[in-house]
């Protein structure tokens, strides 16, 4: 399953890219992800003189960002009407301009840089074909209003659906994020920033005043540290894993062998779709996306693509799919993301995560707010995403459920016996038996050849769960995804599974 923003293998070519760190060194900040967040960073921070080093685990953009619907947009589904009530006009409306900025920041980078990414002006809706939800996109409407923001109520958006209502948002965009990413590479290291593929950081300490970020053989000392490793693999301090949560989604990208409507299209109920379209090969393929669930929770084929793929049968019979993908985004319980200080006892190490399935504009967000606090130059957005904030723990009942789901994971669900034998394990998939008390995650590939894994994930200890569709051993705790045969591809964990020779 390939992702149609990755397919070219020639756009991440010659960018002068290391493949990984061979020796320890000194730079003034060491910034943890090569993905949107992370080289927008060090795009800024070079441009302002900095010597920046970034590392990337695996290669640049081949994780969230190379996985994403790739709309840059200020419309984060109906959540200005939550953002008023839950915290103020002023808020919202700070909320809502940040993003506008972010847009427009993007845009002149690209312009600045004469960057070819398909980048193109959009109108933004968030629609619904259910009569009982027109009073949500009202309600919407009326609070998007109250914040100086021309936001239109409409019933007609170009989507072969019965829309009953929708409020369009103008003058969003949408881009190919992964030839975006390549160019700003190259900007960072025309201007001597140094990125290195293939080179995990496992661990970051202060020494005196600096840090020091660990990786596997090598040191580098950096007066500054940006974690932008999507989800922060430090737990202490920060505690980020009691108020953030993976959730994924799942795209197809579809030749509908027909001409296609304008705009960037989310339904309003849940499951949420979403629809928009992408230049490829001359050609205008349809994006859906949609079918979200608690990263780490089995689900099927038949309820994930199978789904999109129905949608795309449905009103293009003619439809051929090219390219299926999935993504996990970071969700807070609030809803807002942190970015800023790490910790108040890590002054100079700072965040970016939580950007719950806008990271095209948060990222930008975050880049500024961060860029901004190294130079000692002041942020008016900054207090929206504080990190310390304590507010998220008012959303009791669902860091309750995130508890429990920890607590299963890491206690009860060990103490249950396995409900699946050796011999009832198909080819090409996977499950968890029980061995003399001891639990193995097993997987047969379509010869019958066996990858023997423990299943516990090496974060923090969760009982991992077999994921059929992408063949990956999955965490329901914080999601961390590792391959069939054990090794890390996703964090907050970065190290490998122990594997049994069998």
């Amino acid at each position: 399953m390939n992702s149609l923003w990755l397919s070219n293998n020639e756009v991440l070519k010659n960018i002068n890219v290391k493949n990984e760190l061979t020796e320890d060194i000194t730079t003034d900040i060491c910034i943890i992800g090569a993905g949107i967040f992370g080289l927008t960073c060090g795009y800024y921070l070079t441009k302002l003189g900095y010597k920046v080093t970034i590392l990337e685990k695996s290669e640049i953009a081949s994780k969230t960002t190379g996985h994403t619907t790739a709309k840059i947009t200020s419309q984060h589904g109906l959540f200005y009407d939550y953002l008023v009530n839950s915290y103020g006009q002023k808020f919202a409306k700070d909320y809502l301009y940040a993003n506008e900025e972010a847009i427009q920041n993007i845009k002149n980078i690209i312009d600045e840089e004469n960057i070819n990414c398909d980048f193109r002006l959009q109108n933004a809706y968030v629609y619904t074909t259910k009569k009982e939800e027109i009073s949500l996109i009202k309600k919407e409407v009326n609070a998007v209003s109250t914040l100086d923001y021309n936001c239109e109520l409409v019933t007609k958006t170009g989507l072969p659906l019965d829309v009953l209502a929708a409020i369009c948002f103008r003058n969003q965009a949408e881009f190919h994020p992964v030839k975006y990413l390549a160019r700003l590479s190259k900007c960072i290291t025309k201007a001597n920033g140094e990125i290195y593929n293939n080179t995990t950081a496992v661990d970051v300490k202060t020494d005196n005043g600096d840090y020091i970020t660990y990786t596997k053989d090598h040191n580098i000392k950096s007066k500054y540290v940006i974690i932008a490793s999507h989800y922060p693999f430090i737990n202490f301090p920060g505690l980020y894993f009691l108020k953030m949560y993976q959730s994924t989604s799942y795209l197809i990208a579809v030749d509908t062998k027909k001409t296609l409507f304008n705009g960037m299209h989310i339904s309003s109920s849940t499951p949420a779709f979403s629809f928009r379209t992408a230049k490829y090969n001359n050609k205008e393929l349809l994006l859906i996306g949609g079918m979200d669930h608690k990263t780490g929770h089995p689900s099927s084929y038949k309820d994930t693509y199978g789904k999109l793929e129905e949608i795309s049968k449905k009103y293009y019979p003619d439809s051929e799919i090219l390219f299926r993908w999935n993504t996990r985004d970071c969700i807070s319980l609030d809803k807002i993301p942190y970015i800023g200080s790490f910790s108040t006892s890590m002054p100079n190490m700072f965040i970016g995560t939580g950007f719950k399935k806008w990271g095209m504009t948060l990222s930008n967000i975050a880049a500024n707010i961060i860029v901004d606090k190294i130079s000692g130059n002041y942020n008016k957005y900054a207090y929206l995403f504080k990190p310390s904030r304590i507010k998220p723990i008012k959303n009791i009942d669902e860091l309750k459920n995130m508890v429990v789901q920890s607590t299963n994971s890491l206690l009860l669900d060990k103490l249950k016996k396995s409900n699946m034998d050796f011999e009832k394990i198909k080819n090409n998939s996977g499950s968890i038996i029980e061995v003399n008390g001891e639990k193995i995650g097993i997987y047969k590939n379509p010869d019958g050849k066996i990858y023997a894994v423990k299943p516990i994930c090496t974060h923090l200890g969760c009982l991992l769960s077999w994921n059929d569709i992408d063949k990956t051993w999955d965490c329901p705790c914080h999601g961390s995804r590792f391959n069939f045969d054990g090794t890390n591809l996703y964090d907050p964990a970065f190290k490998n599974l122990d594997i049994y020779d069998l």
